[in-house]
């Protein structure tokens, strides 16, 4: 069984190629993915049993940690870790091909909020900015590339430039998106205030340590009036994963067509929950060819009849890792 190319993962529009593509990428993992394949035998699961994408084991998301996740030999480009605190295992994802990373963030950006040399983006993701191998700074980078404006880029701990940058886009009217870490908007809106209300703000999540955690909705209303928007925009997405999904407000996700949510049970992980169920979170992401495209992850959800999703938390002794979503 051949991996798919770019061109079927990203032309994906119904339910039935995302089967068919989803099965074709199964089936490779099974067979050229060695860890994967090790825990698919673990399970006594026969690949050829498997005919829905629903039916597909997933890995869980800890195997990143301890072994190399890879489903071909081609060399390694980029390897992005996620963050921890000191003295805490990290994730380790090797890409063998950066391409399909760009791909899919360009193509989802595209899809949920339009051409990005629309925007002016701005980044405040200070405890990214300061390790290496962050996926998200890589993603944002490049959008700000793409953006091709000069007023856009990163601001470390210069709220003071930030703040009259902020201003300048008001007064020119350009279409400006602020991304940052949660820890970092709510430093920032502690000394200036900002009633911009065509602002985009999307938070990525994470206190990474610096404050308390707090419930989305509380989170959602200071971010909002700090920054005088009626709506927080999140981004959810994860070292181990080539691919995001959005929310547009009120904490609720939406995929990119090469993605999907599924909602296991914590108690049987090989079973799936219904819509409106709360479970554990697992992902299909069929950008990740070249690595395992079906993880458990350790966050908590529930999904609605139209595919959307809500992220709920984390399971309890779940360390913290980097882009996770606050308790809700």
């Amino acid at each position: 069984m051949n991996r798919p190319g770019k061109q079927q993962v990203f032309s994906i529009s119904t339910d039935e190629q995302f089967n068919a593509t989803a099965l074709q990428v199964f089936n490779y993992q099974a067979k050229h993915n060695p860890v994967y394949r090790q825990f698919i035998e673990g399970l006594k699961i026969a690949p050829a049993s498997v005919t829905s994408y629903q039916q597909i084991p997933f890995l869980p998301i800890e195997f990143f940690k301890s072994h190399t996740i890879l489903s071909t030999d081609e060399p390694v480009e980029v390897t992005f870790t996620s963050s921890g605190t000191t003295g805490m295992i990290t994730s380790s994802h090797r890409v063998t091909d950066t391409s399909w990373y760009e791909d899919s963030f360009r193509k989802a950006f595209e899809l949920f909020y339009g051409d990005s040399r629309d925007y002016t983006v701005l980044a405040l993701l200070p405890s990214y900015l300061e390790r290496e191998g962050s996926s998200l700074i890589y993603m944002v980078d490049d959008l700000i590339k793409q953006s091709n404006n000069p007023d856009s880029g990163f601001f470390l701990y210069n709220h003071d430039e930030l703040f009259h940058q902020l201003k300048k886009q008001q007064a020119v009217g350009k279409p400006t998106l602020l991304i940052g870490v949660t820890f970092g908007l709510l430093d920032f809106i502690e000394n200036y205030q900002v009633n911009f209300p065509e602002l985009v703000i999307m938070e990525t999540g994470g206190m990474k340590g610096r404050r308390k955690e707090m419930i989305r909705e509380e989170l959602h209303d200071i971010l909002g009036k700090g920054f005088g928007v009626n709506h927080i925009h999140s981004e959810y997405g994860m070292t181990e994963l080539l691919s995001q999904a959005y929310s547009k407000g009120d904490g609720i996700f939406n995929c990119p067509p090469w993605m999907k949510i599924i909602i296991r049970d914590t108690n049987d992980p090989l079973s799936t929950l219904q819509t409106n169920k709360t479970g554990g979170i697992s992902v299909i992401d069929l950008a990740n060819v070249n690595s395992c495209a079906f993880i458990a992850t350790q966050d908590l959800g529930r999904i609605y009849a139209d595919g959307s999703f809500e992220v709920l938390g984390r399971f309890d002794q779940s360390d913290i890792r980097g882009c996770n979503l606050l308790i809700a």
